[in-house]
């Protein structure tokens, strides 16, 4: 069996980790700024122009690596998501213009990062251990992200904002010198075929749509479920908010080794499954242990369908549609967080927490159609490859 872990892959681990703390750290802490300088009404938008400016980005990136390759769109992505928040230290930082403005920069090159830098990550990975290396990588960005924004927060009223938008511009600017060691994979080299293609072929769009019904639930319990718990003990909040992203990396662990094994469509029905019940359960927002419990099971499923969904797209396309794979599925997953935000704010205004959880555990359920399909094992036509693409080390 191939190893793992080569010395590409592990300057390319460094970057990863730069990107998971430029985004995250100061990803509360600008809004907390911007209502800081008296643009409370308006400090919403900060995140909101960052959201909008990843999802814009991260369907323009296959172009820009195809005309600039990986190596030069992965610096690029790292200069824009540091370098620019610095602009908030001036004179003129403190106007939400330029608030906005910085998050819209930073949003683009957070989506160049993720979307060009996870493309050479699946080229860096042997294909018959892909599923195992994803979830090493996300387990290696999850948790700096996962400390990172609790850590942001803390930081800014003990040290000052301006701490905090430095070191957020360090670091993925440090990280960038790892990157000429990475391999000169140049996508312009190659006949991708396109963002635009790829959005027409089922074979991703189906994965893509699996794992955008369970991100749409992610987003609805990160955005309310510390409201909707607000009236029961103080530990309900924080617990769930943790037991969930914990077992999200514990479950794309063990997702990754065992989809390789056994192969990654057996994974989507209990994903898809786990995700609903979990969601479920966070609906009796009265109960403390259901709504963790709830959190921890709705993380083991999502968790699930971040590794299935993501390797199964990579083993379906040629190496020089890694970046079209990336942008769909980071697409999907950036919509669906934000149009379970979107649907959960405005039935709220007809209904409780509880109602509302109980109809987006029930939009997550016709993704199960799709999930048994996925399952089922295609007629092919004579002759036809099946064998995985091969990876160049």
């Amino acid at each position: 069996m191939s190893p793992l872990m080569t010395r590409p892959l592990l300057f390319r681990l460094v970057s990863v980790v730069a990107c998971a703390v430029g985004f995250y750290l100061p990803l509360a802490v600008v809004p907390m700024f911007a209502g800081s300088a008296g643009a409370e009404s308006s400090a919403g938008w900060a995140n909101a122009a960052l959201l909008l400016a990843t999802v814009a980005t991260e369907m323009a990136t296959p172009a820009i690596v195809s005309r600039f390759g990986y190596r030069r769109a992965l610096v690029a992505g790292l200069a824009l998501l540091g370098t620019p928040i610095l602009l908030l230290l001036t004179p003129a930082g403190t106007a939400l213009v330029v608030v906005l403005a910085v998050n819209v920069v930073r949003g683009a090159g957070f989506a160049i990062c993720v979307v060009a830098g996870g493309a050479l990550t699946a080229a860096l990975i042997p294909t018959e251990r892909r599923g195992e290396g994803l979830a090493l990588v996300g387990l290696v960005g999850g948790v700096p992200a996962l400390l990172a924004l609790p850590l942001g927060t803390w930081a800014a009223p003990h040290w000052g904002y301006g701490a905090v938008f430095v070191v957020t511009a360090l670091v993925p600017l440090a990280a960038v010198v790892t990157v000429p060691a990475l391999p000169a994979r140049d996508a312009s080299s190659e006949a991708s075929h396109g963002l635009g293609r790829g959005l027409r072929r089922a074979a991703l769009v189906r994965p893509a749509a699996i794992f955008a019904a369970s991100a749409s639930a992610a987003g609805v319990v990160v955005t309310f479920l510390p409201l909707a718990v607000a009236d029961e003990a103080g530990w309900v909040a924080p617990t769930a908010l943790l037991l969930q992203p914990a077992a999200a990396t514990l479950a794309r662990w063990a997702a990754g080794r065992l989809g390789d094994r056994r192969g990654q469509t057996r994974l989507l029905v209990p994903g898809v499954s786990l995700s609903a019940i979990g969601m479920a359960a966070m609906a009796a927002t009265g109960s403390g242990i259901l709504v963790t419990i709830g959190a921890a099971v709705f993380g083991g499923g999502f968790g699930l369908l971040q590794n299935a969904t993501l390797s199964l797209m990579y083993a379906r396309v040629a190496e020089q549609d890694y970046g079209t794979v990336s942008a769909i599925w980071n697409g999907a997953y950036d919509l669906g967080m934000g149009a379970g935000s979107i649907g959960v704010g405005a039935v709220l205004s007809v209904s409780g927490f509880g109602v509302a959880f109980l109809l987006v555990a029930a939009t997550i359920l016709p993704a199960l159609v799709l999930a048994r399909s996925e399952g089922r094992p295609a007629r092919r036509p004579a002759g036809h490859r099946t064998g995985h693409v091969a990876v160049a080390a």
